[in-house]
Formats: C-alpha cells, sequence, structure tokens
C-alpha cells in the first residue's frame, strides 16, 4: 500500500515530548545544531527537544528503565522529523553544491548515494513519530558507549552487522538492538541507531508541525 498524507498532519495531538516521559534522557538534537551532514539548523527544528509520538515514548520508556537499572541511560539524537526537513534533505541531495561536511558525514561517499545506498530517505519513517535515533550513555564513566563510528557517519562502517570494528564496539551495538526489539523497536540494516516502532500508530502518516515542545501546547 502507498503511504498517504492524511490531513492532520498538522495535528500533534498524539504527540508528547520525550523528556515527560523519560526524564533521565539526555538529548544531542544535531539538527536543530549545525554539527550535522548540511552544516546549519534544519527547517522546522524550532526547538532542541525530542518530539514522539505517545506509544513509542512508552516503549522507550520501558527501554530506560532496563538499561538505567544496567548502568546506562539513552542518549537521543533525533526522533519526530517534520516533512520540511526531509525535503530540505532531498534538496540538498539534489542541487546544492555544498560539501563542507563530507570529511566528517560521508567521507568515501558523494552526496547522491547518500540517497541511493539509504541512509537519507525521500519519505522518512521519522516523520511518522514513532522512530528513534539514539545511543547508549555509561554512568560509570560519564561518556558515550562507543559503537565504533559516531552518529550519522554514512558508511558501511556504521551497519549494524559490520564486523570490521573491534568485537567490544559490535557488543555493545547488540546490546542496544537487543534492548529496543525486546521493547517493541525494530532496527534497520544500514544505521545501528535508528530504530521504529514496530506498531507504530501512524504508519501512513507523514507529519509537517514543528519540532517544538511550545506547538504542542496549543
Amino acid at each position: 500500500m502507498q503511504n498517504v498524507i492524511h490531513k492532520d498532519v498538522m495535528d500533534p495531538s498524539g504527540f508528547v515530548v520525550l523528556a515527560d516521559h523519560v526524564p533521565g534522557i539526555i538529548q544531542e538534537i544535531r539538527y536543530y545544531s549545525t554539527y550535522n551532514f548540511i552544516g546549519e539548523r534544519i527547517d522546522g527544528y524550532e526547538e532542541p527537544c525530542t518530539l514522539l509520538t505517545v506509544e513509542a515514548a512508552r516503549a522507550l520508556k520501558s527501554v530506560s528503565n532496563e538499561m538505567f537499572v544496567k548502568g546506562y541511560r539513552l542518549k537521543v539524537f533525533d526522533g519526530y522529523r517534520p516533512v520540511c526537513a526531509v525535503k530540505q534533505f532531498v534538496m540538498w541531495g539534489i542541487e546544492d553544491t555544498d560539501i563542507r561536511m563530507k570529511p566528517y558525514f560521508y567521507p568515501d561517499l558523494e552526496k547522491q548515494d547518500l540517497f541511493v545506498k539509504g541512509y537519507i530517505a525521500s519519505r522518512s519513517s521519522h516523520s511518522r513519530g514513532s522512530t528513534i535515533d539514539l545511543t547508549l550513555f555509561d554512568m560509570a564513566s560519564g561518556k558515550e558507549v562507543d559503537m565504533g563510528s559516531p552518529f550519522d557517519l554514512f558508511s558501511e562502517k556504521s551497519h549494524p552487522d559490520c564486523r570490521d570494528i573491534p568485537d567490544e564496539q559490535y557488543e555493545n551495538r547488540m546490546i542496544l538492538q537487543d534492548v529496543m526489539i525486546r521493547n517493541g523497536f525494530a532496527p534497520i540494516d544500514c544505521e545501528w541507531w535508528h530504530f521504529t516502532l514496530v506498531n507504530e500508530p501512524y504508519p501512513d502518516t507523514f507529519f509537517e508541525f514543528p519540532v517544538s515542545a511550545e506547538y504542542l501546547k496549543k
């Protein structure tokens, strides 16, 4: 079935601010900052916060509780992503000749390859509100867990099943993947940090409202 945009794409009533449900969450919203693969704040990111559907937030709270007992907190890079942000990604890939962030995020690929290889989608599951990009934060060391590649490094090294990394880093990825799958999320094959709620509430709807806690209060 082809995905369609419903008339309620500006309606955030099924969404929550993740930090309200998971108080211990750490957030580094890369698309609100300039440190991302484009190099500027992305359209629609009005606040550095994570929005998710109620269902995805509840599932992530279970993930957080489970990992907290084991000494970890969750660190989130992105959650809900407006359609306008995805459009900016696409236009950047097609028309923009700026490759200033290439050494940091796609050193071995051309811009067009990012779409062909599935790292960037012209229709993103993030816009449906139940997809999350995250990692683990080790409370003992006070550092992110070493996953073998940083967030948004578009490379085969970021594939969850890549074995061209030390065993410890691979095992760290599996710790994250196992707890996410156990709590109802599905991974993808090209990014170790990306997960989508299997029973997402809006599988055919792509939302357009801004990433803004204030917008949810309207």
